[in-house]
C-alpha cells in the first residue's frame, strides 16, 4: 500500500506543535512556519509544497559530495544489513571502524595515526580538549588543564564546547565554563576594509597570545583551539602567518594545538585537511566531521598524533589505566561505511580538486557583490563564504543591520535559493559538486536579492 504524503499545511502545523529546532526564535515558538523540506538531489532541495531551492549552504556546512549519491546509500544499506552496531568500548571493534581510523590516518598530516571516533563536531571538539587536559595530568601536571579559545570561534554546543565558543549572540542564559576557559582576540582579517596592513595585525594578534599565555602562566595552559577559517563566527579569514606564529608559540610553551577542522575539512578549502596543505601546521590532535560522511550520517573524530598517543601509553596509571572519554555510538559501523564510501566517491571524482578549481571563482562571482550599497564586505575562502550586509553608516549587528538581511535572505528563499541567515550575515558553503553555472545562479539571485532589499532601505521598509 502505497502511503500519501501528509499535507505540507499539516506537517509545518505538526512542527510547530511538537518540535524545538537547534537555535530557535523562541519569539515564533509554536507558529507555524518553518520551511519542511522533503526532497533533496545534486545541490537542490524540495519543499513539502514541491518549490526547489539551490542549496547554497550545504545542509549545514556537510554535504560535500551532493545529495542522492548512491554509493553512500547503498554502503548504509550493506551495513545495516550486514550489523548495525555493536559496543565500541574497551577492546571490541568493527571493520568499518577500523578501515576508516586507517584511511583518515592516510589523509591526516604528520604524524596524526590514532583516531578516537565521536557522534559530531561538539562531541570530538570536547574530547580532544579532554584528552589534551588528561595527557597532562597522567603525566602528573593537573594544573595544565586551561583552554585558550578565541572571540567569534564557534566549537559546539556541548557543554564544553559551547564554553570555547566565543560567538557573543550564542551566549545567552545557560551557563559556561568560566575558571579555564580563556578567549583570545577575535583573529579575522579583511584586507578590503582593515584599516592595518596584514602585519601590524598578525603582530598585535601574537602580542595579546604571549600576554595571555604570560598572564595565566603555560604551567597552566594545556591547550590551544582554533578553526583555521572561523567559519559560523562569520568565514572570518586570520591574516597570513597566524597559523604558523601561533603554533610556534604553542610548541614553545608546551601548549597542545587543536585544530578544529569540523568545516574547514574534507574538501571545502580544496583538501582532505587545510592545516599543513594551505596553513602550514601540523597540530597535535585535528577534529573533523561534518563533511566526514557528506552529511549522510552523524559522526566525528579526534586524529592524535603518535607522540601523544604513546606518551599516553607509558604514563598509564597501573592502578587505573582507563581512558574514561568515549560513546555509545563511537565508531558507529553504519556511519563509519558512509564515511569510507564518501571518501571513495570524492577521490574517484577528484572533489578537493574541483574545489581547487571552482572555488577562487565563487569568491569572484561574490566579489562583484560589494558594488551594492548595502553590501559592508565580501570575504572567504573557496567554498566557504559569507556575504555582511549593513544600512550604510552602522556597522555590526545592529536591529536594523540584522533586520537588512533578513530581508535579504526572504528574497532569496523566494527565487529558490536557500543562504544561511546569521545576525547581519548570508552565509554561504554550498556542496563541493558545485559548477561554474550554478555557482552564477547564487551570485545572481542573490545580487538581486541585494537590490530589492536596497530599495526597501530606501523606501523605508526596514526599521
Amino acid at each position: 500500500m502505497v502511503q500519501e504524503k501528509p499535507a505540507a499545511g499539516s506537517l509545518v502545523e505538526t512542527d510547530a506543535r511538537h518540535v524545538l529546532h537547534p537555535w530557535a526564535d523562541l519569539s515564533a515558538l509554536g507558529k507555524p512556519e518553518s520551511l519542511v523540506i522533503c526532497e533533496a538531489s545534486g545541490i537542490e532541495v524540495t519543499d513539502s509544497d514541491g518549490r526547489r531551492y539551490l542549496d547554497a549552504i550545504g545542509g549545514m556546512w556537510c554535504v560535500t559530495v551532493g545529495y542522492g549519491r548512491t554509493e553512500l546509500v547503498e554502503a548504509m544499506a550493506v551495513q545495516a544489513r550486514t550489523m548495525p552496531y555493536f559496543t565500541p568500548f574497551g577492546d571490541v571493534t568493527n571493520r568499518p571502524a577500523t578501515e576508516l581510523a586507517a584511511l583518515l590516518a592516510e589523509l591526516a598530516p604528520g604524524d596524526l595515526n590514532r583516531v578516537q571516533f565521536t557522534t559530531g563536531g561538539s562531541t570530538a571538539v570536547e574530547s580532544a580538549v579532554r584528552l589534551a587536559q588528561f595527557y597532562f595530568a597522567s603525566q602528573g601536571r593537573p594544573a595544565k588543564h586551561h583552554v585558550l579559545s578565541r572571540v567569534d570561534a564557534y566549537h559546539g554546543s556541548t557543554f564544553l564546547a559551547a564554553s570555547l565558543s566565543g560567538k557573543a549572540a550564542d551566549r545567552t542564559h545557560f551557563h559556561y565554563e568560566s575558571g579555564w576557559v580563556h578567549h583570545l582576540a577575535s583573529p579575522g582579517y579583511d584586507p578590503d576594509t582593515s584599516q592595518v596592513p596584514a602585519a601590524d595585525r598578525l603582530a598585535e594578534l601574537v602580542d595579546g597570545m604571549e600576554s595571555a599565555i604570560a598572564e595565566i602562566g603555560a604551567e597552566n595552559i594545556a591547550c590551544f583551539i582554533a578553526e583555521p577559517v572561523l567559519a559560523s563566527g562569520g568565514v572570518l579569514v586570520p591574516p597570513p602567518g597566524y597559523h604558523r606564529a601561533t603554533r610556534e608559540l604553542c610548541r614553545r610553551h608546551d601548549i597542545l594545538y587543536i585544530s578544529d577542522e569540523v568545516v574547514t575539512g574534507f574538501g571545502r578549502l580544496g583538501h582532505f585537511f587545510a592545516s599543513e596543505v594551505k596553513f602550514g601546521i601540523v597540530p597535535d590532535l585535528l577534529v573533523t566531521a561534518k563533511g566526514l560522511t557528506s552529511g549522510y550520517q552523524p559522526l566525528g573524530a579526534v586524529l592524535i598524533s603518535d607522540r601523544i598517543a604513546e606518551t599516553l601509553a607509558s604514563a598509564a596509571d597501573p592502578a587505573n589505566p582507563v581512558f574514561s572519554n568515549g560513546f555509545t555510538y563511537s565508531g558507529h559501523p553504519v556511519a563509519c561505511a558512509t564515511a569510507i564510501a564518501n571518501i571513495e566517491v570524492m577521490r574517484r571524482e577528484d572533489v578537493c580538486g574541483h574545489v581547487r578549481e571552482v572555488g577562487p571563482y565563487f569568491i569572484e562571482r561574490l566579489r562583484e557583490l560589494r558594488s551594492s550599497p548595502i553590501v559592508a564586505a565580501v570575504r572567504g575562502d573557496h567554498l566557504m563564504a559569507c556575504v555582511e550586509c549593513h544600512v550604510p553608516g552602522e556597522t555590526g549587528p545592529t536591529p536594523r543591520n540584522q533586520a537588512l538581511a533578513r530581508r535579504v535572505d526572504a528574497y532569496c528563499e523566494q527565487a529558490g535559493l536557500l543562504v544561511r541567515p546569521y545576525e547581519n550575515l548570508c552565509i554561504m558553503s554550498p556542496p563541493l559538486v558545485v559548477t561554474r553555472a550554478e555557482i552564477d545562479r547564487i551570485a545572481d539571485i542573490l545580487a538581486g536579492a541585494l537590490d530589492r532589499a536596497e530599495r526597501d532601505l530606501a523606501a523605508g521598509e526596514i526599521c
